[in-house]
């Protein structure tokens, strides 16, 4: 068990969410927001996507991050900034029968460079790195597409700008590339692994499973661990029993409680009442960055 977690707070994420729940932030203004009253709530780490503030789709524009960093800085809020990078590795298919040409509306694929264009330019703490390709969806022909030598190529620039990757791991084959990765000297320790579970063709969200990848993590690493849905607050406490630390937020669940519409602050709120019930301490912002060994840039 740990007993001294941190805490993440999934501001906002890319999926279709915005239309189930209006408390999910949209604009520049409503994401940093959310973000600072998450950090006051009690979480560490803000971990960030934008979207388009006319449609509500995710999006990866520079000028909607840059506003999004700049407005959680000039906030004074101490909170470590965690960008995703994971946006420009969506690839869908044409259908069934003609699997191309791709689905233009949907597929959104872009280089390496490319996809850290948001993070070189603004040098946040952490950023994340999808280590691998799955299907992502339980219908449709959507594929989150993340090769290994496009994961090659951008570990090595974010190794080179100084920032630390949050490892994400969807599924036992992620962890190999992560131990690929390290192999090839691309990854510093201290290694930090955020186990995704119970998306879709990715790993399941029972215990056995998460103790599983548990067991595998290279020795010294430092690991986080989510479900989705209604196994948001329950992942709380099962991932501190299993010596990782914790990720809630409204990027993987709306909901506090059955018909009651959560904000990232109630949220991140619940789950300090949990693990202080279970003498868990929340490590602070100046902490984890200790931690972490996390460069502050300007």
């Amino acid at each position: 068990m740990n007993t001294e977690v941190f805490i993440t707070c999934a501001v906002t994420g890319a999926g279709e969410t915005t239309a189930k729940s209006d408390k999910v932030p949209v604009t520049p203004q409503q994401i940093a927001d959310s973000a600072i009253d998450a950090a006051k709530a009690g979480a560490a780490i803000a971990h960030i996507h934008v979207r388009d503030p006319l449609t509500g789709r995710g999006c990866r524009r520079l000028d909607l991050y840059t506003e999004v960093v700049e407005r959680i800085r000039a906030s004074g809020t101490d909170v470590i900034i965690n960008l995703t990078a994971g946006m420009g590795g969506d690839l869908v298919l044409g259908g069934v029968e003609q699997v191309l040409p791709l689905d233009a509306a949907g597929t959104d694929m872009a280089g390496a460079t490319e996809r850290l264009e948001h993070v070189a330019r603004l040098r946040p703490e952490m950023c994340t790195l999808d280590c691998g390709t799955m299907n992502f969806s339980s219908g449709g022909d959507y594929i989150m597409a993340n090769t290994p030598s496009v994961l090659r190529a951008m570990a090595a620039q974010v190794r080179a700008l100084g920032v630390r990757p949050e490892l994400e791991v969807f599924d036992t084959g992620h962890l190999v590339m992560v131990k690929d990765l390290v192999a090839a000297g691309l990854i510093d320790n201290p290694l930090l692994i955020q186990f995704c579970m119970g998306i879709a063709y990715g790993a399941p969200d029972d215990p056995t499973t998460l103790l599983a990848l548990v067991h595998q993590l290279p020795a010294g690493a430092i690991f986080s661990a989510f479900a989705i849905g209604r196994m948001q607050l329950p992942y709380v406490a099962m991932a501190a029993l299993a010596g990782g630390n914790v990720r809630v937020g409204l990027e993987d669940n709306i909901y506090l409680s059955r018909g009651r519409m959560a904000t990232n602050a109630e949220l991140v709120a619940r789950a300090v009442t949990i693990l202080q019930a279970m003498n868990v301490s929340v490590l602070g912002p100046a902490a984890v960055r200790e931690k972490l060994q996390l460069k502050k840039h300007a």
